[in-house]
C-alpha cells in the first residue's frame, strides 16, 4: 500500500519560511517524479513544483519560482518543499504527489498516481 505522509505545516507570519516534508512508503520512490500541490478553500488544487525521479530536473509554477525549492532524498524516500517569503494568500492545504513526469525543453507534464493527505499552512498578515 502506497503512503505519502506530509509534515511541516503550521502557522507562520507573512515573510516567514517553512519547510514541508513528504515521506513515501510502499513504492519504489526513486522511480517516481514527485510534486507539491496546494488547495485553498474554495479554490482548485494547483501544482506548485515537480522534481524528476533522479532529482536532476525541476519545474516550478511561475508564482513560486525563486521563493520555493523542491528537493528529494531518495535514500530517505522523502521529498521536501522549502518555502520562503510566504504570503497570506498562500495559506492552504499542501499536498505531495507521486507520479510520472515529462520534463525537457518546453515540454512538461505530470501525471500523478498517488496523493498524500495534506498538511495545513496558515500565513498571518
Amino acid at each position: 500500500q502506497v503512503q505519502l505522509v506530509e509534515s511541516g505545516g503550521g502557522l507562520v507570519q507573512a515573510g516567514d519560511s517553512l519547510r514541508l516534508s513528504c515521506a513515501a512508503s510502499g513504492l519504489t520512490f526513486s522511480r517516481y517524479a514527485m510534486g507539491w500541490f496546494r488547495q485553498a478553500p474554495g479554490k482548485e488544487r494547483e501544482l506548485l513544483a515537480v522534481i524528476s525521479a533522479s532529482g536532476g530536473s525541476v519545474y516550478y509554477e511561475d508564482s513560486v519560482r525563486g521563493r520555493f525549492t523542491i528537493s528529494r532524498d531518495n535514500a530517505k524516500n522523502t521529498v521536501y518543499l522549502q518555502m520562503n517569503n510566504l504570503k497570506p494568500e498562500e495559506a492552504a492545504d499542501y499536498y505531495c504527489a507521486g507520479g510520472i513526469a515529462t520534463m525537457g525543453g518546453d515540454d512538461f507534464t505530470f501525471q500523478n498516481d498517488y496523493w498524500g493527505q495534506g498538511t495545513q499552512v496558515t500565513v498571518s498578515s
